[in-house]
């Protein structure tokens, strides 16, 4: 039987702290310039507005690490820990990039510890399913490194596809709350009851629909550095600790991840560095065909909705077959608006 008050109470008080922490901040960046954005750099728009704080991702860390570590009904596993640890380096990082911009080695380096640290206290990924239903099993010393490596980047590919993400106001935060609650009702399902990871998902949720409330057009707050990268995070140690969910999590995170690669293919085909911030991302391609921010984050709200629906009730033959539709018509979507001349598509 579905215990609603076992999530109402964590999602509730990740809500409260993640609120009261950000208007906290909004008004300490209004009198006293604490933290504002000012940088120059080509992925972000935000930057021509003054007095927008680069701390929300420091409450939403914040919130979220207080809804857990208060809560009565779970218990804090070590592998859990390995996502804390690593959750706070990831603040630390991010942090320390906003108040002055860090460099993309420095910047991976401690990604890659950060997203090591969910292994090194435990997490495994332990098999893996094939699209035909048969379960690859990572049960040798082999086997069981390939399976870290591969987890760590699986990391460091959500967290640097949802940094990217971050251009526009509400959009990083919103696709990542969808993503939350995805996980958070697959962590119901009677053939998965996971309680843990359910109190784990809907406490991100919380705190990221509290950062939402401010963080939605037009913008009181940004997620900064350490915000984009925990958000990605998060989500991704989540989907390791849940049970290797990352097939699912892989769907509902689709667009950010597709874009991500796209981008990365066009700058290699430009021979420009991968690292190297532009204003080529698919949000920012809709914003010069005209659409509002409102708009685009509308449109990725949507999808990313959708796509978690399908992949809440599909097998794992069906996710390949989505995932293959995905590409192609990701592909045929962004060939039509690099192309596009003319009025507002």
């Amino acid at each position: 039987m579905f215990n609603i008050e076992l999530y109402l109470k964590p999602f509730l008080f990740a809500l409260a702290i993640s609120s009261a922490l950000i208007f906290f901040i909004i008004k300490m960046a209004e009198k006293r310039n604490f933290l504002i954005a000012k940088r120059k750099g080509e992925r972000h728009i935000h930057d021509k507005r003054k007095k927008i704080s680069r701390l929300g991702g420091a409450a939403i860390i914040a919130a979220f690490l207080a809804a857990i570590f208060l809560d009565e009904n779970l218990v804090i596993a070590k592998e859990m820990w390995g996502m804390i640890l690593g959750g706070i380096i990831i603040l630390l990082v991010g942090l320390a990039d906003d108040v002055k911009e860090l460099g993309w080695k420095t910047q991976l380096i401690f990604q890659s510890f950060a997203a090591s640290m969910i292994f090194i206290f435990g997490a495994r990924i332990n098999y893996i399913t094939n699209p035909f239903g048969e379960i690859i099993l990572f049960d040798t010393p082999e086997k069981v490194i390939l399976g870290i490596f591969m987890g760590i980047v699986w990391s460091l590919i959500l967290i640097n596809s949802m940094n990217w993400l971050d251009g526009i106001d509400g959009l990083s935060g919103g696709v990542a709350l969808v993503g939350a609650i995805a996980i958070f009702i697959l962590s119901l399902k009677p053939e998965v009851n996971q309680p843990p990871v359910g109190i784990i998902s809907i406490a991100l949720s919380g705190s990221l629909l509290g950062f939402l409330i401010f963080n939605s057009y037009p913008a009181k707050i940004m997620a900064g550095t350490s915000g984009a990268f925990f958000m990605g995070f998060i989500l991704a140690g989540i989907s390791v600790f849940a049970g290797t969910k990352i097939a699912t999590t892989l769907l509902v995170l689709a667009v950010p991840i597709i874009d991500f690669f796209w981008v990365i293919g066009r700058r290699i085909r430009l021979k420009k560095s991968i690292f190297e911030p532009d204003q080529e991302h698919l949000h920012h391609k809709l914003l010069g065909l005209g659409w509002s921010q409102r708009e685009i984050s509308l449109f990725f709200y949507s999808i990313t909705a959708l796509v978690a629906v399908v992949a809440l009730s599909v097998g794992a033959v069906w996710k390949v077959a989505v995932i293959s539709l995905l590409l192609v018509l990701s592909g045929a979507f962004f060939y039509a608006i690099n192309n596009h001349k003319g009025e507002k598509a």
